[in-house]
């Protein structure tokens, strides 16, 4: 049959600032790695500042986009993989921010309450970032207004 029209997937990828709300949400195929995407999530941001610390999952334990966050002065906060063959980059300090990474979860279970955003509907994908964005926009009323 081949690949279908829409791709095998699609990721939701989010920053959510200290309080769980939304700072950047972005969506794309679900083919490419994570750390492939963050550099792109950086810049589709919705503040003018970027955040100074970004802490993820196990996944983003990867020296070439630590170096980019760097560069970029962002500060990545990943613990490490169990199969890691280089020396270890993380220290005990910056990985207990890890365990306040439950916000960022309860921000895409936030999201998972708009029935657009569990099923993707849309063919065009810039249509469904557009909900996305007006899911993140509707949380931030819900909190601000």
């Amino acid at each position: 049959m081949g690949v279908t029209k829409r791709g095998k997937g699609t990721k939701i990828m989010a920053i959510a600032d200290r309080n769980g709300l939304p700072v950047a949400l972005w969506a794309t195929s679900a083919t490419p790695h994570e750390t492939q995407l963050v550099e792109e999530l950086l810049i589709e941001r919705s503040t003018s500042t970027r955040p100074k610390k970004l802490i993820g999952d196990r996944a983003y334990d990867s020296d070439p986009l630590d170096d980019t966050c760097l560069k970029q002065g962002v500060e990545l906060i990943a613990p490490h993989r169990k199969g890691r063959i280089k020396p270890t980059t993380q220290d005990g300090r910056p990985l207990r921010r890890f365990k306040r990474r439950w916000k960022v979860e309860r921000l895409f279970a936030w999201l998972h309450n708009f029935r657009r955003i569990v099923t993707r509907y849309e063919y065009k994908l810039d249509n469904f970032i557009g909900f996305i964005r007006l899911a993140g926009f509707m949380i931030l009323a819900k909190k601000y207004l």
